[in-house]
């Protein structure tokens, strides 16, 4: 198949108001010229972080219903996103890898992210108290085995005992190591920085706050030039003006925009479930039953772009946050991940005020 795209085509050198040409399933040409100005043309959404969406969840590890979620998002413009688990028995780690496989093959998932179970009891947020436990070599080196590729992502405390042999061992695999849910210090996240760890898991939430003298997780993480700092951009978890912050710190080019959404993404205020733990949504804000805790968003990419932009952020910067460096942080960027010749043709059109007029993955109108 072979059409043109016209609009305000955000690149990663800047808007060209022009069309984009793709062939088959990639971009082939990007050309300036009469061009609907009310169109915004962006890479499709990149999101490592999300539990779900659209009442499906990724947390169970039922194929069925991971698809349902990945249609959901995909209609919001994540052409790419990664299924996230949260603290998890074994066995559901296991068999959540083995499950999602065939989505990944298919091209429904990137891969699997698992949130835990290796967290801080302290900061340990919406994750299940009961699943926390100390890094295993054993049970990473059988789940890297059988995942044969499906898993991309690990996110651990690094103060934990086992942490950074765990990171290494990620690594050595090609499994991205994030830090999050930590009550670590400056010193003990820069070691996991040198172990190979290289994303930071939502920065700011589920981690010790910042303090002069001891600036702890977040300004070890901001401040690391090889780590992409996930940002969930839903005017909850963070404050617009620590999203600016976070975002001007560490540069578009290390700053990526995730939705950390729950299956209630897109549903109506009520109850739910998140990795068995009861969660009210209210107001569209997740959180715990128990004790109030922020549990996961109902954000969608296209949500989170426009939440950015209203931060004062701008269209280029948020193009790279929202696909481009989340690419790069889980390997795809020779893929995927931007509006340039050659790459997959992924993209969202967008009207003027930024909500989604329709989506391309590979080339296809979905």
């Amino acid at each position: 198949m072979s059409e043109r795209v016209s609009g305000r085509i955000v690149t990663p050198d800047g808007v060209v108001l022009g069309s984009l040409q793709v062939d088959g399933d990639r971009i082939a040409a990007i050309e300036p010229g009469t061009a609907a100005a009310d169109r915004w043309i962006l890479p499709g959404f990149v999101d490592i972080h999300t539990h779900g969406g659209g009442g499906f969840t990724f947390t169970t590890g039922d194929a069925a219903a991971a698809r349902e979620a990945a249609a959901f998002h995909l209609r919001h413009g994540s052409t790419t996103l990664l299924a996230s688990l949260v603290s998890s028995p074994f066995e559901l780690m296991r068999d959540a890898v083995l499950a999602y496989a065939p989505l990944v093959a298919e091209g429904v998932l990137a891969g699997v992210h698992f949130e835990g179970p290796y967290l801080s009891h302290a900061r340990c947020g919406a994750q299940n108290p009961e699943f926390l436990r100390d890094p295993s070599l054993d049970e990473l080196t059988e789940i890297i085995k059988i995942a044969d590729g499906t898993l991309r992502m690990v996110t651990i405390a690094p103060e934990r005992a086992g942490a950074l042999d765990a990171i290494r061992l990620l690594a050595e695999h090609g499994v991205v190591a994030a830090v999050g849910h930590t009550d670590g210090t400056y010193a003990e996240v820069m070691a996991a920085v040198e172990a190979g760890a290289t994303v930071g898991t939502h920065l700011f939430n589920g981690m010790r706050p910042v303090h002069h003298r001891e600036p702890g997780p977040i300004v070890a993480l901001l401040d690391s030039p090889a780590v992409v700092c996930e940002l969930v951009a839903d005017g909850v978890h963070l404050h617009d003006g620590t999203l600016a912050f976070a975002a001007h710190s560490a540069g578009s080019a290390r700053a990526a925009l995730i939705t950390d959404a729950m299956a209630a993404a897109g549903m109506p205020d009520g109850e739910y479930d998140l990795g068995g733990l009861a969660v009210t949504v209210a107001d569209r804000v997740a959180r715990l039953a128990r004790d109030g805790s922020i549990a996961g968003s109902t954000l969608t990419m296209d949500a989170a772009a426009r939440q950015a932009l209203g931060a004062g952020l701008s269209i280029t910067d948020v193009a790279a946050m929202a696909a481009t460096t989340p690419a790069r942080a889980i390997g795809l960027s020779a893929e995927l991940g931007a509006l340039r010749p050659g790459l997959r043709a992924d993209l969202v059109e967008l009207d003027a005020d930024m909500h989604v007029v329709r989506v391309m993955k590979s080339g296809e109108w979905i």
